[in-house]
């Protein structure tokens, strides 16, 4: 029998989707509702095999990039637009509380934000970053450097080693230096048994491309 509280999660899940929906379908960068959808799964995975609280994962899952600052006017506004769509559910002050603890810091944020302080927490973000290492990883950056008017690849625009959360927003990189700004990093900072498994295949291949991107670059293959 489903008790009460089962009722209330997947009522409030059911009302949040449709919230996300139509706030993120029509994202042009790469965050959009199926970027979404794939980290609930994986939110899902993770939780189950962690043993983390599945309801509180799934929420924030849904509602990260709602919040996030790269679509809103601020980070604070965006978490105030999660905070106010909470509060119209039934969501108890802790899972509220939960929620934008771990959406205000799961981002990258040019590596400068502390570690997750909750299971919970380490598996939404371990979800996302899963989401930014492997084959639609690499499709999801090409998408987002076009959409912010980065060419592919530059020889002339170089790497950079170490910049600042507004550097790394605002500065004139290249999509294949994304790669090396960001997403071959994030394999060493994922929380989760489970969740170091999958990222460890997923950034082999994720290698395997950059590699041959330069070797055909160079006209060698």
């Amino acid at each position: 029998m489903t008790s009460s509280n089962e009722l209330r999660q997947k009522k409030i899940i059911e009302k949040t989707e449709a919230f996300v929906k139509a706030e993120l379908s029509n994202d042009p960068t790469g965050h959009d509702w199926w970027h979404i959808h794939r980290v609930v799964q994986m939110s899902k995975r993770l939780a189950d095999a962690e043993g983390a609280d599945i309801f509180v994962c799934v929420l924030a899952a849904l509602l990260h990039d709602v919040a996030d600052e790269k679509l809103n006017e601020s980070k604070e506004s965006g978490l105030r637009k999660v905070g106010d769509w909470l509060e119209t559910q039934l969501v108890n002050k802790e899972e509220c509380r939960h929620v934008l603890e771990i959406i205000s810091t799961m981002s990258y944020n040019a590596g400068t934000n502390p570690p997750m302080r909750t299971l919970e927490g380490k598996v939404v973000q371990d979800a996302d970053r899963l989401d930014a290492i492997g084959a639609i990883a690499i499709a999801r950056t090409f998408l987002y450097a076009g959409w912010i008017g980065h060419p592919i690849y530059d020889p002339d625009i170089v790497p950079r080693d170490s910049m600042t959360p507004k550097e790394y927003r605002h500065d004139k990189s290249t999509a294949i230096n994304h790669f090396h700004e960001k997403l071959l990093k994030l394999k060493d900072r994922i929380n989760t048994i489970t969740a170091k498994k999958i990222a460890e295949e997923r950034h082999l291949y994720m290698e395997q491309y950059v590699d041959r991107f330069y070797l055909e670059w160079e006209g060698q293959v």
